[in-house]
C-alpha cells in the first residue's frame, strides 16, 4: 500500500513539474478565419481598453502599496517592489500565464508572512490575500484557464487554495471561503470559454473537412464520368480501327506490300493509342473505389512506365509509317532529366509530329533535342506541304495542350511559320537542378539525323 502511495505521489509530482515548471502555453486551436476575426476585434477594442486598464492598475498599485507599507509595516521600498512585481505578473499573464501565476503566488506568500509578523492574528478578512492581491490573483488564474489546458488551470487553482488555506489557519479565517469562491469562479469561466472555443474550432474544421470531401467527391464523379465516356466512345472506335486494319489485307487478293505496311502501321498506332488511353483512364479513376474502376484497367496499365525521350525513335518510325519523313537530331551532352520534363517533351514532340501528318501532307519533319545546363530545348520543324491538307474537324486543342505542358513546368512554347512555308514548334523546358551528366544514348548520335 505504501509503495502504491509513493508511486502515485512520484507520478503526481512528475505531472505537476511537467505542467507548471514551464513558461509555455497551449492555446486552444483556432482556424485561420477565427484567428483573423479575433485579431480584428482586438485591434478594434484595444484603444478603448488601454486607458481603463492603466488607470485600474495604477489605483490597485497605490492601494496595495499603502496597505503593505503602512498596514503591514514593510516599508515603502519593499511595498513598492511587491506591488510592481504583482503588476508585472498581471501584464506577463497575457503571454506567459503560468509564469505570472508563480510570481503572484510568491508575492502572496511574502505578503502573508509580513502580515503575520506585523499584525499577529488580526491579519484582515481576506488573509492571506489582500483585496488587490485577490483581484490580481483571480485575473491571473483566469488567464491560465483561458490559455492553458484545463488540467493546468485546476492544478494552479488547487495549489493557490491550499496555500491560502495553509496560511489562513495562522490568521483570520473568516474571509477564506469568500476568497476561494472569488478564485474559483474565474477559473470555471476560463475553462468554459476555452472549451467553447475548442468546440467551435472543431466544428469549423469538421465543416471545412466535409466541404472538401464533398468537393472531392464531385470532382471524382466528374472524372469517373469523363473516363466512362472515353472508354465507351473513344476506346470502342480505336478497337474497331485496329480490328479493321488487321482484317483489311485479307479482303484483297494479293495485296501489295505497301498496303500491308500501311495497314500494319494503322493497327500499331491504334494499339498504342488504346494503351495510352487505358493509362489516362487509370489516372482519371485512380481514386475510384468502385468495382468497375478495377475492371477498367485489370492489368494496372496506369502504373506502366511513362514514355520518355528514349522512345523518340519509335515515335519517328510510327510517323514515317504514316507517310511523314521524320528525322531526329540531338545537340549537347544528354543527361538524366526529371520524369515530368521527359514526359512533357515527348508529348510535345508527339503532338507536333501528329500536326505535321494532319496538316502538311508530304512534308519532311525534323525533331531537334537540345541539352543545356539550364534545361531542355525541343524544336520540331517541317517543310512546306506538297499538297493541300484534307479538311480537319479538330478544335485546335493540341497547341493549347502543348502550351499548358510547357507553362506547367515554368517553360515557354513558341509556334509559327518558317520562311520556306513550313511550320515550327519550339519549347524551352527549364531544369532547376540538372542531374550530373550521364553517358549519351548510342541510339541517336550527337548531331546526326535519323533516316
Amino acid at each position: 500500500m505504501a509503495e502504491r502511495v509513493a508511486a502515485w505521489l512520484r507520478t503526481a509530482l512528475r505531472v505537476l513539474r511537467a505542467d507548471l515548471w514551464t513558461t509555455a502555453v497551449s492555446p486552444p486551436p483556432r482556424t485561420e478565419p477565427a484567428a483573423a476575426a479575433e485579431r480584428s476585434r482586438l485591434r478594434e477594442w484595444l484603444p478603448a481598453l488601454v486607458v481603463p486598464v492603466v488607470l485600474g492598475l495604477a489605483a490597485l498599485q497605490i492601494a496595495a502599496t499603502n496597505q503593505y507599507a503602512f498596514g503591514y509595516g514593510m516599508g515603502m521600498r519593499i511595498a513598492a517592489l511587491l506591488t510592481a512585481l504583482q503588476t508585472a505578473a498581471f501584464l506577463i499573464a497575457l503571454v506567459r500565464p503560468v509564469l505570472a501565476w508563480w510570481i503572484m503566488t510568491v508575492a502572496m506568500v511574502v505578503v502573508a508572512r509580513y502580515a503575520i509578523v506585523s499584525s499577529g492574528s488580526d491579519t484582515g478578512a481576506m488573509f492571506p490575500w489582500t483585496g488587490t492581491g485577490l483581484v490580481l490573483q483571480a485575473t491571473v488564474l483566469f488567464a491560465v484557464a483561458l490559455r492553458c489546458r484545463p488540467r493546468i488551470a485546476v492544478e494552479t487553482l488547487v495549489i493557490s487554495v491550499l496555500v491560502g488555506l495553509g496560511y489562513g489557519f495562522l490568521g483570520d479565517t473568516e474571509g477564506v471561503p469568500f476568497a476561494v469562491l472569488v478564485l474559483t469562479l474565474p477559473v470555471g469561466a476560463g475553462v468554459a470559454l476555452r472549451g467553447r472555443r475548442v468546440a467551435r474550432t472543431e466544428l469549423a474544421a469538421q465543416e471545412e473537412l466535409t466541404a472538401e470531401e464533398r468537393a472531392r467527391r464531385v470532382l471524382l464523379q466528374e472524372r469517373t464520368r469523363i473516363a466512362r465516356e472515353l472508354h465507351d466512345v473513344v476506346a470502342h472506335h480505336m478497337s474497331v480501327i485496329s480490328i479493321q486494319a488487321q482484317v483489311a489485307p485479307h479482303l484483297v487478293r494479293d495485296p501489295p506490300a505497301e498496303l500491308k505496311e500501311n495497314l500494319a502501321g494503322i493497327r500499331a498506332s491504334a494499339v498504342e493509342a488504346l494503351t495510352e488511353l487505358r493509362r489516362v483512364l487509370g489516372v482519371l479513376r485512380a481514386d475510384d473505389p468502385s468495382p468497375g474502376a478495377a475492371a477498367l484497367h485489370p492489368h494496372d496499365v496506369r502504373h506502366a512506365p511513362q514514355p520518355t525521350l528514349d522512345r523518340l525513335g519509335e515515335l519517328a518510325a510510327a510517323v514515317r509509317r504514316a507517310g511523314v519523313d521524320a528525322g531526329i537530331r540531338t545537340a549537347g551532352e544528354p543527361y538524366p532529366l526529371p520524369p515530368g520534363i521527359e514526359l512533357s517533351a515527348y508529348r510535345i514532340v508527339q503532338e507536333a509530329l501528329s500536326n505535321v501528318a494532319r496538316h502538311a501532307p508530304g512534308a519532311r519533319a525534323l525533331v531537334e533535342i537540345g541539352y543545356h545546363p539550364a534545361g531542355l530545348t525541343v524544336r520540331v520543324t517541317n517543310t512546306a506541304p506538297e499538297r493541300a491538307a484534307p479538311p480537319w474537324a479538330g478544335a485546335g486543342h493540341g497547341l493549347l495542350g502543348m502550351r499548358e505542358r510547357a507553362a506547367m513546368l515554368g517553360g515557354e512554347l513558341a509556334t509559327g511559320t518558317t520562311p520556306d512555308g513550313g511550320y515550327e514548334v519550339t519549347a524551352i523546358l527549364p531544369v532547376a537542378a540538372p542531374v550530373p551528366a550521364a553517358p549519351a544514348s548510342p541510339a541517336i548520335p550527337d548531331g546526326e539525323d535519323t533516316p
